[in-house]
């Protein structure tokens, strides 16, 4: 008896033992995003000697022409840490080499980029494995008079942009201080803009204007797909922008509720000439252009990126740019590809949910250094 008693606490003690271990294990400090790099050789690359690489070169040289107008000495990326990618003058010779190559030379580009750059795999904190979605310029119906079905205001920066929360700003708290820029007739698509980050109003009054961010309320971006997640409403897998879009439009009053969730609320300025651009004022390339975490990964980079979309059966294998950044786009190993401007833009991007995972192509010689 004595026995059976100590047997049974010990079996007590042990399972009380594992689930303080589980429960510590579960409860552990995640670690901070941090980017980790290991090189490897084009051999490694999927889709390499497939791929259209020319068609990333005019996005490159627009890239070049942004960062090459800095002093020699100013780094690639002011806002990027953790990680060196050179400096302006070590990116003089390789912009120079990029617009010797003819237009559409896919051997030539090969050839460019395989004798000037190195593949590095990145990783956070050895994880390369994340997320990338898509976005598009999207169109939208306006006015520059409010009245009729135009009764969505779209707004200039104020002179104190950190000031009032979505919210607030939905409550009128800019009303009244001429801070509207357009009105247009879609609170849905007005939201939709602001995480697109550019796009195009036809106006009542006739013709088109293009609209670009100009920057934020500060305020923390809280994903609303995410919410949905975590209440049942959808099912993480099914979550894309256009399941969301929709879900709005199928719950306005809840639509209008969840959005107000999130705090963050984007401004814009009308743009004239071409465009939309990016967060490195350089215009986006549609398929070529990606947006990236500046904090990790610099603007101007070239990237090879490889992904699988979870809803349709192609995979992505493309050399892209980092040329944009967006509030939903956090870690060293996350992106947002930019389709263009049109229907099947809007489709594209509104249905891509893509697990994967690039190479940062870095020239040689600063790639040798971090690795010496």
């Amino acid at each position: 008896m004595t026995r059976l008693v100590w047997r049974t606490a010990w079996i007590i003690l042990s399972l009380a033992l594992l689930a303080a271990a589980i429960t510590a294990y579960l409860l552990r400090p995640k670690p901070l995003p941090r980017l980790t790099l290991a090189p490897a050789g084009y051999e490694e690359l999927a889709g390499w000697g497939a791929d259209g690489v020319s068609a990333s070169l005019p996005a490159l040289l627009r890239s070049c022409a942004a960062f090459l107008a800095k002093a020699d000495g100013a780094p690639l990326d002011a806002v990027t840490k953790g990680a060196d990618f050179g400096h302006v003058e070590e990116w003089r010779a390789p912009c120079a080499a990029a617009a010797e190559v003819p237009a559409g030379d896919d051997a030539g580009a090969r050839r460019f980029f395989e004798t000037g750059f190195t593949p590095l795999l990145a990783a956070n904190n050895g994880e390369n494995d994340g997320l990338f979605t898509g976005y598009f310029e999207i169109t939208l119906h306006g006015s520059r008079h409010h009245g009729g079905v135009f009764r969505v205001p779209i707004y200039r920066r104020p002179p104190d942009p950190p000031r009032y929360t979505r919210a607030e700003i939905e409550e009128g708290a800019l009303a009244g201080d001429g801070q509207v820029l357009l009105w247009v007739d879609d609170p849905v698509d007005a939201f939709f803009l602001e995480i697109q980050g550019s796009g195009r109003v036809r106006l009542k009054e006739g013709g088109t204007v293009r609209i670009g961010y100009d920057g934020s309320n500060g305020k923390p971006y809280v994903a609303v797909g995410r919410l949905l997640v975590e209440r049942g409403v959808m099912p993480r897998e099914e979550v894309t922008m256009a399941s969301i879009r929709s879900w709005m439009i199928a719950h306005p009053k809840e639509g209008a509720a969840l959005r107000r969730e999130n705090p963050s609320f984007v401004f814009f300025r009308e743009l004239a000439g071409d465009g939309p651009l990016g967060a490195e004022r350089v215009v986006l390339t549609a398929g070529r252009s990606l947006a990236v975490d500046r904090a990790f990964i610099p603007l101007g980079l070239p990237i090879w990126l490889e992904a699988q979309q979870r809803f349709a059966p192609e995979a992505i294998h493309r050399l892209v740019i980092a040329q944009d950044a967006g509030g939903a786009i956090k870690g060293p190993v996350r992106g947002d590809l930019f389709w263009g401007h049109g229907e099947a833009a809007g489709i594209g991007a509104g249905a891509m949910n893509a697990s994967g995972h690039y190479y940062l192509l870095v020239p040689k010689d600063i790639a040798a250094r971090t690795f010496k």
